[in-house]
């Protein structure tokens, strides 16, 4: 699950540079370190739901 979202939020940020996403927040090509942030966050919650849950 966590190489999935990885895979996604890569994705996500290669669009940006490429093409502004145009969602609030993520109007310019250099606002790509925002998905980068958020990207850390829900890796860092999955490790933990994993490592609590499982």
């Amino acid at each position: 699950m966590t190489k999935l979202i990885a895979l996604l939020l890569i994705l996500a940020m290669a669009i940006q540079l490429i093409k502004p996403l145009g969602v609030p927040g993520l109007h310019r090509r250099m606002d790509f370190w925002k998905i980068a942030l958020i990207a850390f966050a829900i890796w860092a919650l999955a490790l933990i739901g994993r490592d609590l849950f499982v």
